[in-house]
């Protein structure tokens, strides 16, 4: 019987190391212990009874914990520009369809929240970021 834990065992730990979610852990530390009641002579019953119970307990025990030590929303590296200044490097005109900013010495395509233009030299500050342009009003 230990070949069946060590198995779970084994697959548990791989499905923790594929999604870093903690999603398998608990079934890991389970899958030991049942491994520790074969090698200690138990039966498959008090087997598969250490398995549930000690999943069970690690689940319920660690995740709460574990939720508020682990950061909410880690933010993209987009939304980490948002609220950011920028430079205006190409007058910003919506009806010419011109406008670049350099956020942090990097250039990006630069349209205003407000359609308004914006003239080079100015600053201004990111309100949005797409895959190719930002969005930026004045300060």
């Amino acid at each position: 019987m230990y070949i069946l834990w060590i198995i779970v065992l084994i697959t548990a730990v791989l499905a923790e190391a594929a999604t870093c979610a903690l999603v398998s852990i608990w079934f890991a530390l389970g899958a030991l212990a049942a491994l520790i009641a074969v090698v200690l002579g138990a039966g498959f019953a008090v087997q598969l009874a250490v398995f549930l119970a000690v999943s069970v307990i690690t689940l319920a025990v660690t995740r709460p914990v574990v939720k508020k030590i682990m950061p909410k929303n880690t933010p993209t590296n987009g939304e980490l520009d948002i609220g950011k200044k920028a430079i205006v490097i190409e007058k910003i005109d919506p009806e010419a369809g011109t406008g670049r900013v350099r956020i942090e010495g990097v250039d990006w395509g630069a349209k205003t929240a407000d359609s308004s233009v914006i003239e080079k030299g100015e600053t201004v500050v990111v309100k949005s970021k797409g895959a190719a342009f930002v969005t930026v009003a004045k300060e």
